[in-house]
Protein backbone atom coordinates (compact mmCIF):
# COMPACT_ATOMS: atom_id res chain seq x y z
CA UNK A 1 0.00 0.00 0.00
CA UNK A 2 1.44 3.33 -1.05
CA UNK A 3 1.31 6.13 1.49
CA UNK A 4 0.72 9.63 0.11
CA UNK A 5 3.71 11.90 0.18
CA UNK A 6 3.76 15.38 1.63
CA UNK A 7 3.25 17.06 -1.72
CA UNK A 8 0.16 14.95 -2.40
CA UNK A 9 -1.31 15.89 0.97
CA UNK A 10 -0.68 19.58 0.35
CA UNK A 11 -2.30 19.44 -3.07
CA UNK A 12 -5.41 17.84 -1.60
CA UNK A 13 -5.77 20.35 1.24
CA UNK A 14 -9.33 21.43 0.23
CA UNK A 15 -10.53 17.85 0.73
CA UNK A 16 -8.75 17.52 4.08
CA UNK A 17 -10.26 20.79 5.29
CA UNK A 18 -13.71 19.71 4.13
CA UNK A 19 -13.37 16.36 5.88
CA UNK A 20 -12.33 18.08 9.11
CA UNK A 21 -15.14 20.62 8.88
CA UNK A 22 -17.76 17.97 8.15
CA UNK A 23 -16.81 15.78 11.10
CA UNK A 24 -16.42 18.75 13.45
CA UNK A 25 -19.86 20.21 12.74
CA UNK A 26 -21.49 16.78 12.75
CA UNK A 27 -19.88 15.82 16.07
CA UNK A 28 -20.64 19.18 17.69
CA UNK A 29 -24.29 19.07 16.62
CA UNK A 30 -24.74 15.72 18.36
CA UNK A 31 -22.63 16.51 21.41
CA UNK A 32 -24.49 19.77 22.05
CA UNK A 33 -27.92 18.76 20.81
CA UNK A 34 -29.49 19.43 24.22
CA UNK A 35 -28.24 23.03 24.08
CA UNK A 36 -29.07 23.55 20.41
CA UNK A 37 -32.56 22.09 20.60
CA UNK A 38 -34.01 21.34 17.17
CA UNK A 39 -31.21 23.36 15.59
CA UNK A 40 -28.89 20.38 16.00
CA UNK A 41 -30.86 18.58 13.26
CA UNK A 42 -30.58 21.57 10.94
CA UNK A 43 -26.81 21.51 11.46
CA UNK A 44 -26.40 17.74 11.20
CA UNK A 45 -28.54 17.10 8.13
CA UNK A 46 -26.33 18.88 5.56
CA UNK A 47 -23.31 17.17 7.11
CA UNK A 48 -24.88 13.81 6.24
CA UNK A 49 -25.23 15.03 2.66
CA UNK A 50 -21.68 16.39 2.64
CA UNK A 51 -20.31 13.14 4.07
CA UNK A 52 -21.95 11.22 1.24
CA UNK A 53 -20.26 13.60 -1.21
CA UNK A 54 -16.94 12.96 0.53
CA UNK A 55 -17.52 9.22 0.17
CA UNK A 56 -18.03 9.81 -3.54
CA UNK A 57 -14.72 11.67 -3.62
CA UNK A 58 -13.01 8.83 -1.75
CA UNK A 59 -14.14 6.10 -4.14
CA UNK A 60 -12.74 8.14 -7.03
CA UNK A 61 -9.31 8.22 -5.41
CA UNK A 62 -9.12 11.24 -3.10
CA UNK A 63 -7.60 12.70 -1.02
CA UNK A 64 -4.74 10.15 -1.05
CA UNK A 65 -3.37 7.65 -3.55
CA UNK A 66 -4.36 4.78 -1.22
CA UNK A 67 -7.74 3.12 -1.57
CA UNK A 68 -7.57 1.86 2.01
CA UNK A 69 -6.70 5.21 3.55
CA UNK A 70 -9.46 6.92 1.60
CA UNK A 71 -11.96 4.38 2.87
CA UNK A 72 -10.79 4.85 6.45
CA UNK A 73 -11.28 8.61 6.14
CA UNK A 74 -14.99 8.11 5.41
CA UNK A 75 -15.33 4.95 7.52
CA UNK A 76 -17.86 6.22 10.11
CA UNK A 77 -21.32 5.45 8.72
CA UNK A 78 -22.62 8.97 9.28
CA UNK A 79 -25.54 8.37 6.89
CA UNK A 80 -26.33 4.95 8.41
CA UNK A 81 -28.38 3.66 5.48
CA UNK A 82 -26.01 2.62 2.67
CA UNK A 83 -22.73 0.70 3.00
CA UNK A 84 -19.83 2.65 1.54
CA UNK A 85 -18.41 -0.37 -0.27
CA UNK A 86 -21.72 -1.22 -1.92
CA UNK A 87 -22.07 2.41 -2.97
CA UNK A 88 -18.54 2.26 -4.36
CA UNK A 89 -19.22 -0.91 -6.35
CA UNK A 90 -22.49 0.29 -7.91
CA UNK A 91 -21.24 3.81 -8.56
CA UNK A 92 -18.12 2.68 -10.39
CA UNK A 93 -20.29 0.46 -12.60
CA UNK A 94 -22.44 3.54 -13.21
CA UNK A 95 -19.35 5.14 -14.77
CA UNK A 96 -19.60 2.81 -17.76
CA UNK A 97 -21.03 5.82 -19.58
CA UNK A 98 -22.29 3.84 -22.56
CA UNK A 99 -24.83 2.23 -20.19
CA UNK A 100 -26.10 5.46 -18.59
CA UNK A 101 -29.87 5.36 -17.96
CA UNK A 102 -30.12 1.72 -19.13
CA UNK A 103 -32.87 0.11 -16.99
CA UNK A 104 -30.67 -2.90 -16.22
CA UNK A 105 -27.05 -2.02 -16.86
CA UNK A 106 -26.95 1.34 -15.05
CA UNK A 107 -27.26 0.56 -11.31
CA UNK A 108 -28.26 4.16 -10.52
CA UNK A 109 -31.05 4.65 -13.04
CA UNK A 110 -34.69 5.33 -12.17
CA UNK A 111 -36.03 4.23 -15.56
CA UNK A 112 -38.01 1.03 -16.05
CA UNK A 113 -37.89 -1.18 -19.12
CA UNK A 114 -41.11 -1.35 -21.10
CA UNK A 115 -41.94 -4.89 -19.96
CA UNK A 116 -41.58 -3.91 -16.29
CA UNK A 117 -43.66 -0.77 -16.75
CA UNK A 118 -46.42 -2.74 -18.45
CA UNK A 119 -46.49 -5.20 -15.54
CA UNK A 120 -46.70 -2.40 -12.97
CA UNK A 121 -50.04 -1.84 -11.25
CA UNK A 122 -51.87 1.47 -11.23
CA UNK A 123 -50.97 2.38 -7.63
CA UNK A 124 -47.28 1.75 -8.12
CA UNK A 125 -47.37 3.62 -11.42
CA UNK A 126 -48.83 6.62 -9.66
CA UNK A 127 -46.13 6.46 -6.97
CA UNK A 128 -43.34 6.21 -9.55
CA UNK A 129 -44.79 9.10 -11.55
CA UNK A 130 -44.87 11.27 -8.43
CA UNK A 131 -41.30 10.19 -7.73
CA UNK A 132 -40.36 11.70 -11.10
CA UNK A 133 -41.18 15.17 -9.78
CA UNK A 134 -38.60 17.00 -7.67
CA UNK A 135 -40.93 17.19 -4.67
CA UNK A 136 -41.76 13.51 -4.95
CA UNK A 137 -38.11 12.53 -5.28
CA UNK A 138 -37.23 14.58 -2.18
CA UNK A 139 -40.02 13.06 -0.08
CA UNK A 140 -40.24 9.46 -1.26
CA UNK A 141 -37.09 8.96 -3.34
CA UNK A 142 -34.95 7.72 -0.43
CA UNK A 143 -37.67 5.27 0.64
CA UNK A 144 -38.10 3.84 -2.86
CA UNK A 145 -34.39 3.75 -3.58
CA UNK A 146 -33.47 2.14 -0.28
CA UNK A 147 -36.24 -0.46 -0.59
CA UNK A 148 -34.95 -1.57 -3.98
CA UNK A 149 -31.32 -1.44 -2.88
CA UNK A 150 -31.83 -3.34 0.38
CA UNK A 151 -33.93 -5.99 -1.39
CA UNK A 152 -31.21 -6.48 -3.99
CA UNK A 153 -28.47 -6.67 -1.36
CA UNK A 154 -30.44 -9.15 0.76
CA UNK A 155 -31.11 -11.34 -2.26
CA UNK A 156 -27.43 -11.33 -3.18
CA UNK A 157 -26.35 -12.13 0.39
CA UNK A 158 -28.82 -15.01 0.66
CA UNK A 159 -27.59 -16.32 -2.68
CA UNK A 160 -24.09 -16.56 -1.24
CA UNK A 161 -22.47 -13.37 -2.54
CA UNK A 162 -19.53 -13.07 -0.16
CA UNK A 163 -18.60 -9.60 -1.41
CA UNK A 164 -21.99 -8.19 -0.42
CA UNK A 165 -21.74 -9.88 2.97
CA UNK A 166 -18.32 -8.35 3.57
CA UNK A 167 -19.65 -4.95 2.51
CA UNK A 168 -22.36 -5.10 5.17
CA UNK A 169 -19.97 -6.35 7.84
CA UNK A 170 -17.71 -3.37 7.14
CA UNK A 171 -20.76 -1.12 7.23
CA UNK A 172 -21.82 -2.53 10.60
CA UNK A 173 -18.38 -1.70 11.97
CA UNK A 174 -18.77 1.83 10.63
CA UNK A 175 -22.13 2.18 12.35
CA UNK A 176 -20.59 1.39 15.75
CA UNK A 177 -18.85 4.75 16.42
CA UNK A 178 -21.94 6.62 15.19
CA UNK A 179 -24.23 4.57 17.44
CA UNK A 180 -21.89 5.06 20.41
CA UNK A 181 -21.94 8.83 19.91
CA UNK A 182 -25.73 8.90 19.51
CA UNK A 183 -26.15 6.88 22.72
CA UNK A 184 -23.55 8.78 24.75
CA UNK A 185 -25.02 12.14 23.70
CA UNK A 186 -28.52 10.86 24.51
CA UNK A 187 -29.79 11.77 21.05
CA UNK A 188 -33.18 10.18 20.29
CA UNK A 189 -32.65 7.49 17.68
CA UNK A 190 -35.73 8.52 15.69
CA UNK A 191 -34.35 12.05 15.38
CA UNK A 192 -31.06 10.81 13.98
CA UNK A 193 -32.84 8.48 11.56
CA UNK A 194 -34.83 11.50 10.35
CA UNK A 195 -31.58 13.43 9.89
CA UNK A 196 -30.12 10.54 7.87
CA UNK A 197 -33.23 10.31 5.70
CA UNK A 198 -33.45 14.03 4.97
CA UNK A 199 -29.71 14.16 4.32
CA UNK A 200 -30.28 11.57 1.60
CA UNK A 201 -33.28 13.56 0.33
CA UNK A 202 -31.05 16.62 -0.11
CA UNK A 203 -28.60 14.49 -2.07
CA UNK A 204 -31.44 13.44 -4.36
CA UNK A 205 -31.96 17.04 -5.42
CA UNK A 206 -28.71 16.55 -7.33
CA UNK A 207 -29.33 13.04 -8.61
CA UNK A 208 -32.86 13.92 -9.72
CA UNK A 209 -31.65 16.01 -12.64
CA UNK A 210 -28.15 14.82 -13.49
CA UNK A 211 -29.08 12.19 -16.13
CA UNK A 212 -31.71 11.89 -18.84
CA UNK A 213 -32.53 9.55 -21.72
CA UNK A 214 -30.63 10.60 -24.84
CA UNK A 215 -29.60 8.82 -28.02
CA UNK A 216 -26.05 10.14 -27.55
CA UNK A 217 -23.97 9.22 -24.52
CA UNK A 218 -22.69 12.76 -23.76
CA UNK A 219 -26.26 14.07 -24.03
CA UNK A 220 -27.30 12.03 -21.01
CA UNK A 221 -25.43 14.04 -18.37
CA UNK A 222 -26.26 17.54 -17.14
CA UNK A 223 -24.48 20.61 -15.87
CA UNK A 224 -26.24 22.66 -13.17
CA UNK A 225 -24.66 25.99 -12.26
CA UNK A 226 -25.50 25.94 -8.57
CA UNK A 227 -24.85 28.48 -5.85
CA UNK A 228 -21.98 28.16 -3.37
CA UNK A 229 -23.92 26.26 -0.69
CA UNK A 230 -25.17 23.54 -3.01
CA UNK A 231 -21.80 23.34 -4.77
CA UNK A 232 -20.15 22.69 -1.42
CA UNK A 233 -22.72 20.12 -0.29
CA UNK A 234 -22.35 18.27 -3.59
CA UNK A 235 -18.60 18.94 -3.89
CA UNK A 236 -19.11 20.45 -7.34
CA UNK A 237 -20.75 17.30 -8.64
CA UNK A 238 -23.41 19.60 -10.05
CA UNK A 239 -20.91 19.96 -12.91
CA UNK A 240 -21.86 16.39 -13.60
CA UNK A 241 -20.98 16.20 -17.28
CA UNK A 242 -17.49 17.48 -16.42
CA UNK A 243 -17.20 14.85 -13.68
CA UNK A 244 -18.18 12.06 -16.07
CA UNK A 245 -15.67 13.33 -18.60
CA UNK A 246 -12.91 13.47 -15.95
CA UNK A 247 -14.03 11.12 -13.13
CA UNK A 248 -10.70 11.08 -11.27
CA UNK A 249 -10.36 14.87 -11.12
CA UNK A 250 -10.58 16.28 -7.58
CA UNK A 251 -13.81 18.13 -6.81
CA UNK A 252 -12.19 21.53 -6.29
CA UNK A 253 -10.72 21.47 -9.81
CA UNK A 254 -14.05 20.94 -11.57
CA UNK A 255 -15.18 24.62 -11.70
CA UNK A 256 -12.03 25.76 -13.51
CA UNK A 257 -12.27 22.88 -15.96
CA UNK A 258 -15.94 23.67 -16.56
CA UNK A 259 -15.01 27.27 -17.33
CA UNK A 260 -12.28 26.13 -19.71
CA UNK A 261 -14.39 23.48 -21.47
CA UNK A 262 -17.82 25.14 -21.22
CA UNK A 263 -18.52 25.48 -24.95
CA UNK A 264 -17.28 21.99 -25.82
CA UNK A 265 -19.15 20.40 -22.90
CA UNK A 266 -22.45 22.07 -23.81
CA UNK A 267 -22.09 21.14 -27.45
CA UNK A 268 -21.42 17.51 -26.52
CA UNK A 269 -24.24 17.21 -23.97
CA UNK A 270 -26.73 18.96 -26.26
CA UNK A 271 -27.05 21.90 -23.87
CA UNK A 272 -28.45 19.80 -21.06
CA UNK A 273 -27.76 22.72 -18.76
CA UNK A 274 -29.49 24.70 -16.01
CA UNK A 275 -27.82 28.09 -15.73
CA UNK A 276 -30.20 29.09 -12.93
CA UNK A 277 -29.10 26.26 -10.66
CA UNK A 278 -31.43 24.12 -8.59
CA UNK A 279 -33.96 26.94 -8.24
CA UNK A 280 -34.44 26.73 -11.99
CA UNK A 281 -34.77 22.96 -11.71
CA UNK A 282 -37.44 23.46 -9.03
CA UNK A 283 -39.33 26.01 -11.14
CA UNK A 284 -39.57 23.48 -13.95
CA UNK A 285 -40.04 20.20 -12.12
CA UNK A 286 -41.08 20.72 -8.49
CA UNK A 287 -44.59 19.40 -9.11
CA UNK A 288 -44.30 18.36 -12.76
CA UNK A 289 -43.06 14.98 -13.97
CA UNK A 290 -39.69 15.48 -15.64
CA UNK A 291 -39.68 12.33 -17.78
CA UNK A 292 -41.72 9.15 -18.18
CA UNK A 293 -40.69 6.25 -15.96
CA UNK A 294 -40.60 3.91 -18.96
CA UNK A 295 -37.38 4.37 -20.86
CA UNK A 296 -38.28 5.90 -24.24
CA UNK A 297 -35.93 3.83 -26.39
CA UNK A 298 -33.83 1.34 -24.37
CA UNK A 299 -35.12 -2.11 -23.39
CA UNK A 300 -38.37 -1.74 -25.35
CA UNK A 301 -38.43 -5.23 -26.84
CA UNK A 302 -40.63 -6.46 -23.99
CA UNK A 303 -38.76 -9.59 -22.86
CA UNK A 304 -36.82 -8.31 -19.83
CA UNK A 305 -37.29 -9.70 -16.30
CA UNK A 306 -38.87 -7.62 -13.56
CA UNK A 307 -36.32 -5.87 -11.33
CA UNK A 308 -36.44 -2.99 -8.82
CA UNK A 309 -36.56 0.45 -10.47
CA UNK A 310 -33.38 1.83 -8.99
CA UNK A 311 -30.20 0.83 -7.23
CA UNK A 312 -31.03 -2.52 -8.74
CA UNK A 313 -29.07 -5.73 -8.75
CA UNK A 314 -26.86 -5.78 -11.81
CA UNK A 315 -24.61 -8.44 -13.30
CA UNK A 316 -20.94 -8.04 -12.67
CA UNK A 317 -19.51 -5.60 -15.16
CA UNK A 318 -15.99 -4.35 -15.67
CA UNK A 319 -15.28 -1.17 -13.76
CA UNK A 320 -13.90 1.52 -16.08
CA UNK A 321 -10.28 2.13 -15.12
CA UNK A 322 -10.73 5.83 -15.89
CA UNK A 323 -13.11 6.14 -12.95
CA UNK A 324 -10.52 5.13 -10.33
CA UNK A 325 -7.46 7.21 -9.61
CA UNK A 326 -5.60 4.43 -7.79
CA UNK A 327 -6.49 0.81 -7.16
CA UNK A 328 -4.39 -0.56 -4.29
CA UNK A 329 -3.69 -4.27 -4.55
Amino acid sequence: MRVPGRLGLIREWPTWVTLAGCYTIWFASLAWHDVLGWWWMIAATPMVTLHSSLQHEALHGHPTNSKRINELLVFPAVGLLVPYRSFRDTHLRHHNDANLTDPFDDPETWYLARADWQRTGSVRRAILNINNTLAGRFIMGPLLGLAGFWRSELRAALDGDSRVRRNWIAHALGVVPVAVLIASADVPVWQYLLVAYVGLSVLMIRTFIEHRASETTPGRTAVIEAGPVMRLLFLNNNYHAVHHNHPTLAWYKLPALWAAERAATLEANQHYHYAGGYLEVARHWLLRQREPVEHPFLRTEGDEPVVPPTLQETPDAPVPEAAIAVETR
